[in-house]
């Protein structure tokens, strides 16, 4: 009986360690965030195709106070709303040649500083100064985000 529990709690210690070991090579290796302690839930995104072209606060930041235009999802991966939202905006914006970047919020607590009351939220900045804004997952996504971009982007 003891070897048996012996032998689970090994077993479990090693896919642990291997699990552990993966991530960690996974962040190493594919990581645009400006940290290495990343949530799981941002770590299981690393690779997604939606969730690429990232942009980090200070990036932001700068580009707003050169007076830049740039257009910026800001998600959580543990929000449903952006689960739904995300494959529909990231390739749409992709088809249409849109650098629209993409700010995880679950990474960091900036919601107030880019005054965002909640997540999926979509703005486009023209010289520094927001124009544009679609909060939540809209009804008709595709067709509300096609237009967002050819009224505010591409204009």
């Amino acid at each position: 009986m003891i070897l048996i529990i012996v032998v689970i709690v090994v077993l479990f210690a090693g896919l642990m360690l291997v699990t552990n070991m993966k991530n960690k090579q996974t962040i190493e290796d594919n990581n645009p965030y400006d940290k290495t302690n990343l949530q799981q839930s941002t770590v299981d995104l690393l690779d997604d195709p939606n969730y690429q072209n990232i942009i980090v606060p200070d990036d932001l930041d700068e580009k707003l106070d050169n007076k830049e235009s740039v257009t910026v999802y800001y998600f959580s991966p543990t929000c449903s709303y952006c689960q739904k939202a995300t494959p529909i905006v990231s390739p749409l914006a992709e088809d249409l040649d849109v650098d629209m970047k993409k700010l995880n919020l679950l990474e960091y607590d900036k919601m107030k500083h880019y005054e965002i009351e909640g997540t999926p939220t979509l703005i486009h900045y023209e010289n520094g100064e927001e124009v544009a804004r679609i909060e939540g997952l809209p009804e008709n996504a595709e067709e509300v985000y096609e237009d967002f971009f050819e009224t505010y982007v591409l204009n």
